[in-house]
């Protein structure tokens, strides 16, 4: 009887988000769907970038995009807002400065 080797897979370490980063990033989140302006997300991770993706309506393309790329720590920082047309909006070394585009937004909706 042969002998079954077993395949060498190289894996990376998947990239994703910490507990306090995702609090803030689902807070977010469930103020946009309280004002009626998001209805959907997604989440993705890779070995290069995990991304938080929000949907007016979930047949199309997200609106905004947020990305933890660690690869960019040391240079423009690890954080990116990306606009439904992967326009980089916002980057930076922390999360909250990187959100304050769509928190101005969401007081503009809660104002109207």
């Amino acid at each position: 009887m042969g002998t079954v080797t077993p395949l060498p897979l190289a894996r990376r370490a998947q990239v994703g988000f910490d507990r306090a980063e995702l609090t803030r990033i689902l807070d977010l989140y469930g103020r946009m769907v309280a004002a009626g302006h998001w209805r959907d997300y997604a989440i993705q991770f890779d070995g290069e970038a995990a991304v938080f993706a929000c949907f007016r309506r979930a047949a199309e393309r997200p609106e905004y995009r947020i990305e933890k790329r660690p690869a960019l720590r040391n240079r423009q920082g690890m954080w990116a807002l990306l606009s439904e047309g992967g326009l980089v909006l916002k980057r930076g070394h922390e999360l909250g400065p990187v959100l304050a585009p769509v928190e101005r937004r969401l007081l503009k909706l809660v104002g109207e």
